[in-house]
């Protein structure tokens, strides 16, 4: 049942087109209050010297959880970008696109083309999670990637007020110490997409941090149906 579910998707998917144009960060304001808007990114060991990579993508921040947990716009693709030979050009992407309910993943697979524009990889199905409401699910495939979808407490702890008051000369004294300082983002939710994958389906790197380990250089773009 979940295979017939999977091709049903990868059937509308084909039929909506898939040639997609890159979406911003929060200061575009055609972005704001959108599954397009990316909040956070995070990519991780899950534990130290752990064969697994984890990404987590945060978008939509600041949703208010009495309100409704907030929804994937099903216009919206999410691309995980992946550079493995340091040229800062992706090499693979992952890629989430949600319909009626599901969030199906795409990749690791090389893109037909780099850069703002996307095509969904429908050839390449990663797997399929069901979006979570208030019960977290996780579904894990048979090549060992975990996946999740839905509404996770926002991590980013700012003081966002005090920040304002900083740059518009208002604050000479700097910002609060932690004892003092509000964060607004405390209590509301942003809608994540979370993905821990082997290694092994990376590929190698030739990617440094600054501390001179091996790291994937990766980072995320939204893309809207044109």
């Amino acid at each position: 049942m979940k295979k017939s579910k999977l091709l049903i998707g990868l059937s509308i998917l084909t039929v909506l087109g898939v040639i997609l144009i890159a979406a911003d960060h929060i200061d575009a304001p055609s972005t704001t209050g959108t599954s397009a808007d990316i909040a956070d990114f995070y990519a991780f060991e899950p534990t130290e010297g752990s064969s697994n990579t984890v990404f987590a993508v945060d978008l939509q921040s600041n949703i208010l959880p009495d309100l409704a947990f907030g929804t994937f716009d099903e216009d919206v693709l999410t691309e995980i970008n992946i550079d493995t030979d340091n040229d800062l050009i992706e090499d693979l992407v992952i890629q989430a696109i949600p319909r009626n309910g599901m969030m199906y993943f795409f990749g690791p697979y090389a893109p037909s083309e780099t850069g703002l524009n996307g095509t969904v990889l429908t050839d390449y199905p990663l797997g399929e999670v069901e979006i979570s409401a208030e019960t977290a699910i996780v579904e894990t495939t048979n090549d060992g990637v975990s996946l999740f979808a839905g509404p996770r407490q926002d991590a980013f702890f700012f003081d966002f007020f005090q920040f304002n008051k900083v740059i518009g000369g208002e604050a000479p004294e700097g910002f609060l110490p932690p004892e003092e300082a509000s964060d607004p983002f405390d209590g509301t939710n942003t809608m994540s997409l979370v993905i821990e994958i082997p290694n092994a389906m990376l590929g190698t790197t030739t990617g440094q941090n600054a501390l001179g380990l091996t790291v994937y250089k990766t980072w995320v773009t939204t893309n809207r149906k044109q």
